[in-house]
């Protein structure tokens, strides 16, 4: 599967080029796996303490919006190229 990386990233005139959507597309992959990671483990705090619902929701937030950043990096990444 990695051998067809380089013939996605090398520039064609021949055709498209998919090799600025690759860092979107990993960027997309790694914010989705840490947004949720971050989700799960955020709900798996709150069921063993309750009370402390806020401080984890605020937490979580954080995380999801540091994680969502990636994807954004890769998006300006990809209209740049």
């Amino acid at each position: 599967m990695l051998e067809i990386l380089p013939m996605l990233a090398a520039d064609t005139a021949a055709g498209p080029s998919f090799g600025p959507m690759l860092p979107l597309a990993f960027a997309g992959l790694g914010a989705g796996i840490g947004v949720g990671f971050c989700g799960g483990k955020a709900a798996e705090a709150v069921g063993r303490n309750p009370g402390a619902f806020g401080n984890i929701l605020v937490m979580a937030i954080l995380g999801m919006a540091l994680s969502e950043a990636i994807a954004i990096y890769g998006l300006i990444i990809a209209f740049t190229k």
